[in-house]
């Protein structure tokens, strides 16, 4: 009977964890991290702040999508090698943030609504390509 080390100690994984380590450690990235929480509190609160909360559908999406983007982004700094894929869903967040105001709030948008919402998500769409991005530039670098 053979008896195989066990998946923690393969060195492929602590050369991935290292490298995501180091990804996150560096001032780029937590920039990102902080202008992405930034945006994500902004998103959920940006129905009073714009003042479009009258718009009870689209109030409670902003409110949603801006929590949900801020918990998507927050767990990156900390955890990058098990959350990175999370990225991607903040990216999806932000393009879903910019078309809502016409998916959701239909005929009732106005302005401000539209350009808050505009602005906010690509804003978080930006900052999720640019954490999703932040592995693979690290790969490269070291080529």
């Amino acid at each position: 009977m053979t008896t195989h080390p066990s998946i923690e100690q393969h060195p492929d994984l602590a050369e991935m964890r290292t490298r995501f380590e180091r990804v996150t450690t560096t001032p780029r990235a937590q920039a990102v991290e902080a202008l992405a929480l930034i945006t994500g509190l902004y998103l959920a609160a940006s129905p009073w702040i714009a003042g479009f909360s009258g718009l009870t559908p689209l109030a409670i999406n902003n409110l949603i999508a801006g929590l949900a983007f801020c918990l998507c982004m927050s767990g990156l700094g900390s955890a990058y090698e098990r959350t990175h894929a999370m990225a991607w869903t903040a990216v999806a967040l932000g393009a879903w943030t910019i078309i809502a105001p016409w998916a959701i709030a239909g005929e009732m948008d106005t302005t401000r609504t539209v350009v808050s919402n505009v602005i906010a998500g690509g804003v978080a769409l930006c900052l999720g390509l640019a954490m999703a991005g932040m592995a693979s530039r690290d790969r490269g670098s070291r080529a």
